[in-house]
C-alpha cells in the first residue's frame, strides 16, 4: 500500500464547489461537470474528478447501467473519471438536464438550482477537483463511482462540520469559505481512494507497486482504461517506450505478475464487478472485457471463478435460506 499512498501524497488538487442545488420529490436529472463549471476556479481542466454532497434528504445516482447507489444525508460521492450520471428521487422518469435548469449566478455566489415536484427536499453541494500532477494510473484503477460517509472516520468531526458550516452558510445565502471547502473535497477524495485500496484483497492490489515506475504507470493506465483492446507485451511496450523485454522485466518486477496475466486478471475483475453491480447482457459484458464472444468470456469465467457467469450472477442475486 506504501506506494499508492505515495502517488495520493504527490496530487495536488485545485477545485471548487460550483453549484448549490435543492430538489423536491419527484425529480431526476442528468449531470456532468464541464469544463465551463470549472472556469472561474482554474484554466479549462483536461481532466475532472466530480463530487456531490448531501447536506440534506436522500438520492439514488447511477452511472452508465449500473445499480443505483442510494444517498443521504452527510455521504458524498465521488465521481474519478466524472461519468455522466443520473440523479433523483426515482430513476424510472425522463431526466432534465442540469444544465436547463441552472439560475443566473450572483456575484460572488453559486450557480444554484431548485427543481422538482414540491415534495421531500434533497440538498446538494456539487463541486470538482483537478489535478496539474499526472495521477491517470490512479484514477483508472479506481471504481466508477465512490462513496463516503463523512460521519465515518478519524476525522469525521472535522469533515462533518466542515461541509455543514458551508451548507449553513449556502441556506443565508453566502459562502465565504470556497477554498476550505475545496480543500476539504481533496481531503474527501484522498480519504476514499485510502479506504478503498486498504480493502481490496491482497491480489487485487498487485499493481499497487507499479504506480511509482512512470513506464508502469503509463501500462496500467492504458490496461485499466482500455481492458477491451487486444494488447499484446509489444503492443505495451511500443506504447510506453521501452523494448518488450525490459518493459515485461520490469512490469513483472514491480506488479508480480507479467503484463498479459495481469491483463487476464483485470478482465475477470471488471467483468465480475458488472456482473454483481449491474444488469448488463453477459454478451455486453464479454465485449467490455475484451473477449471476442460469450463463449470464449464464459469459458475463462468458468476457469476464474468455478462456473459461468450466467450462474455466478444467479447466485449472486438469489437470497440465501436459512
Amino acid at each position: 500500500m506504501d506506494a499508492a499512498l505515495d502517488v495520493l501524497r504527490m496530487i495536488r488538487f485545485t477545485g471548487g464547489i460550483f453549484l448549490d442545488a435543492e430538489f423536491s420529490a419527484p425529480w431526476c436529472v442528468v449531470a456532468q461537470v464541464t469544463p465551463e463549471d470549472c472556469l472561474p476556479f482554474t484554466p479549462v481542466p483536461q481532466s475532472i474528478l466530480a463530487y456531490h454532497y448531501v447536506s440534506a434528504g436522500e438520492l439514488l445516482l447511477q452511472v452508465d447501467q449500473g445499480l443505483p447507489v442510494a444517498l443521504s444525508a452527510g455521504h458524498i460521492v465521488l465521481l474519478p473519471r466524472n461519468d455522466p450520471h443520473l440523479l433523483g428521487s426515482e430513476l424510472g422518469a425522463c431526466p432534465v438536464s442540469v444544465d436547463h435548469l441552472l439560475q443566473p449566478i450572483n456575484e460572488g455566489g453559486l450557480s444554484r438550482i431548485v427543481h422538482g415536484g414540491g415534495g421531500e427536499i434533497t440538498r446538494l453541494l456539487c463541486g470538482f477537483l483537478h489535478s496539474e500532477t499526472p495521477c491517470d494510473a490512479l484514477i483508472a484503477v479506481l471504481p466508477r463511482v465512490m462513496t463516503l460517509d463523512v460521519a465515518e472516520g478519524a476525522a469525521r468531526a472535522w469533515i462533518e462540520s466542515s461541509f455543514r458550516f458551508a451548507a449553513t452558510e449556502l441556506a443565508a445565502g453566502a459562502v465565504r469559505s470556497p477554498a476550505l471547502l475545496a480543500r476539504l473535497a481533496e481531503l474527501l477524495f484522498i480519504e476514499a481512494a485510502q479506504r478503498y485500496l486498504t480493502r481490496l484483497p491482497p491480489d487485487q492490489r498487485s499493481w499497487v507497486g507499479g504506480l511509482r515506475d512512470p513506464f508502469v504507470s503509463r501500462a496500467l493506465t492504458q490496461l485499466h482504461g482500455f481492458p477491451e483492446r487486444h494488447w499484446t507485451t509489444q503492443g505495451l511496450a511500443c506504447q510506453v517506450g521501452l523494448s518488450r523485454s525490459a518493459f515485461a522485466e520490469r512490469f513483472t518486477e514491480l506488479v508480480g505478475v507479467p503484463p498479459m496475466r495481469y491483463l487476464a486478471r483485470l478482465r475477470m475483475q471488471i467483468a465480475s464487478r458488472r456482473l454483481s453491480e449491474s444488469l448488463t447482457p453477459i454478451s455486453r459484458i464479454a465485449l467490455e472485457a475484451g473477449y471476442e464472444s460469450e463463449a470464449a468470456f464464459s469459458k475463462a469465467f468458468k476457469r476464474a471463478f468455478g462456473e459461468p457467469p450466467a450462474t455466478w450472477r444467479r447466485k449472486l442475486r438469489t437470497p440465501a435460506r436459512s
